[in-house]
This record gives C-alpha cells, structure tokens and sequence, in this order.
C-alpha cells in the first residue's frame, strides 16, 4: 500500500541494517538501552522470527524515499473467547520526523489489512499512558477497553 511516496511492506532479510536503528529506537523509548538494554540474542532471534513461516510474529516497514522510517511487530495467538486467532500489535515505532505524517496510522492499517487476510478480526494493543503522542493516534484508530495490564516475572 502506498500513499504519497511512502510505501507499507513487510521487512526483507536485507533490510536488516536500516530496521536496527528503528529498532534501537523504540527500545530507548521505553527506556531498554544501556544497562537496560536487550540482549544482542533478543533482537537476532527477533530479525530471525519475521522470516520463519512457521512463527507467529510477523512485521511491517514503513519505508520513505528508499528509508526506512517506521516499524511494527505483530503476532497472532488464540483465545479462549474466539476460534479465529486474535492479533496482538506489539511494537509500533516511527521516526520522530515522521510523526504526524501518518506513518503510525498506515502501519496500523498495514495489519488490520493482513489481520483480516487471514480471516482474524481482533488486532489489539497497550502502549503507556505517558505516551500522550501514541495516544492521540490510537484513540482516532481504535477504542480503549478500559483494561489495566498487569504482568510478573517468573
């Protein structure tokens, strides 16, 4: 899908050097760099999962002008309440010069649009209530359900 000169994709094995930075730059966002940061495994066997037919993790770039500028990481699971998998965005990051351009919006509509390819319906996702930039995107793309996460370690 192509709107302007920005084009929506899923990632090619070669693109890995210009997804990395994209990468290394949503984990800074949430504060995964330095000593925080995620192992260099993690992010290999992250790159590696999004050409493994048999994963359900999948991605899409954005990519303007031959540059990538955006990503987003999704995955599919099943549910006790649908027979069809639900799909969970995971990770949506866009260039700050980018923002307000649309990109997070068509990456977004890049998985709606594979969602309903497969025959899902759900695409679901959680962000921080900091992230009153994000925020103001998903609340014109989706409705929030009112749900608190809550997670642990095990």
């Amino acid at each position: 899908m192509t709107t302007s000169s920005l084009l929506i994709r899923p990632p090619a094995p070669d693109d890995y050097a210009a997804w990395k930075p994209l990468w290394d730059g949503y984990n800074a966002f949430y504060k995964r760099e330095g000593p925080t940061a995620l192992p260099d495994e993690i992010t290999r066997v992250t790159w590696q999962r999004f050409f493994d037919a048999y994963e359900p993790v999948h991605a899409l770039v954005a990519e303007r002008d031959g540059q990538l500028v955006g990503l987003t990481h999704y995955l599919f699971h099943r549910s006790t309440t649908r027979i069809e998998p639900n799909c969970y965005l995971q990770d949506l990051f866009t260039l700050p010069s980018e923002r307000g351009r649309g990109v997070g919006r068509q990456l977004i509509e890049g998985v709606c649009a594979h969602v309903k390819g497969v025959g899902a319906h759900r695409v679901y996702w959680q962000t921080q209530v900091t992230n009153t930039a994000g925020r103001a995107l998903y609340d014109k793309v989706a409705t929030h359900d009112g749900f608190i996460v809550y997670g642990t370690f095990v």
